[in-house]
C-alpha cells in the first residue's frame, strides 16, 4: 500500500496513468451524463407538486454535489500538504479549484431557475444558498491566490491555509436546513434511503455518477497541464515530447 501511495504521488507515475486513463474516463463520462440527464428529463415521470420544472434536478443536484465535494477532497488535500509537503496536493487544490467554480456557479444557476417557479424569486438570501455563494466566492479567492506569488512553495502554503479556513463553510452548506428555517428543501437522498420515487431516482443517480467520473477525468488533465508547468525542465518531461516525436 506504502509503495502505490508513493507511486501515486509521484509526477512522472501519475503523469502515464492519467495520459493513459483520461481519453476513457472522458468518454464514459459524457455518455453516463447523457443517459442520466436524457432519461431524466424525456422519460421520467412528471412529479405531482412542481411539474415538469423539478426535471432541472437532473442538472443541479449532480453539479451542488460535485462542487461540494470537490472542496471536500481540497480540504484532505490542503492537511496533507501542510504536514507532509507532498506536492502532489498542492497540484490537485490548484488543478481542482476551477472546476469547482464552475460547478458552484452551474448549481446556483439552475438553482436559481428552478426557485423562480417554485418560490416566485430568482434569488433570496437563503441559508443554503447564501452558503454555497460562499463557497463560490471561496473558489475564486483560491484561483486569484495562484498568481499573487512568485514563489512556488509560497503560494502552495497560501492556497493550503485559505483552502482549510474555508472548509468551515462546508458544514453550513450541508446542515443550513437542518439550523434555521430555509425555503430550500431538506435532502432528498440520504444514507438511510431516499424520498424520491425509484422512476426519477435511478437516472439521478446515474447522471450524479456521470458527473463525478467527468469531474474525475478533467482533474486528472487538469493535473497534467499543472505538473508540466512545474518540471518542464526535468528529463522525464523532455523524454515525453521526444516520444511523441
Amino acid at each position: 500500500m506504502r509503495q502505490l501511495f508513493n507511486q501515486l504521488i509521484s509526477f512522472p507515475y501519475f503523469f502515464k496513468i492519467a495520459q493513459i486513463s483520461f481519453p476513457y474516463l472522458f468518454l464514459l463520462s459524457i455518455l453516463v451524463i447523457l443517459l442520466g440527464v436524457l432519461w431524466g428529463v424525456f422519460f421520467s415521470p412528471v412529479d405531482v407538486t412542481q411539474g415538469e420544472v423539478y426535471r432541472i434536478i437532473y442538472l443541479h443536484v449532480p453539479a451542488a454535489s460535485v462542487a461540494q465535494s470537490i472542496y471536500y477532497t481540497m480540504v484532505i488535500a490542503s492537511i496533507t500538504y501542510l504536514i507532509w509537503r507532498i506536492k502532489m496536493a498542492s497540484v490537485f487544490m490548484i488543478s481542482m479549484a476551477p472546476l469547482g467554480a464552475i460547478f458552484t456557479f452551474l448549481a446556483l444557476f439552475t438553482g436559481a431557475v428552478w426557485g423562480q417557479p417554485t418560490w416566485g424569486t430568482w434569488w433570496v438570501w437563503d441559508a443554503r444558498l447564501t452558503s454555497t455563494l460562499i463557497l463560490l466566492i471561496l473558489y475564486l479567492a483560491i484561483i486569484s491566490l495562484f498568481s499573487s506569488f512568485d514563489r512556488r512553495a509560497s503560494t502552495d502554503q497560501a492556497v493550503s491555509i485559505v483552502v482549510l479556513i474555508g472548509g468551515i463553510n462546508l458544514p453550513i452548506i450541508k446542515l443550513s436546513v437542518e439550523w434555521w428555517n430555509t425555503l430550500h428543501q431538506s435532502a432528498s437522498i440520504t444514507l438511510s434511503g431516499s424520498s424520491i420515487d425509484n422512476e426519477m431516482l435511478i437516472p439521478l443517480l446515474i447522471s450524479i455518477f456521470g458527473f463525478y467520473l467527468y469531474v474525475t477525468a478533467i482533474g486528472m488533465r487538469k493535473m497534467q497541464v499543472e505538473i508540466l508547468k512545474r518540471e518542464i525542465s526535468h528529463n522525464w518531461v523532455k523524454e515525453i515530447f521526444i516520444e511523441k516525436r
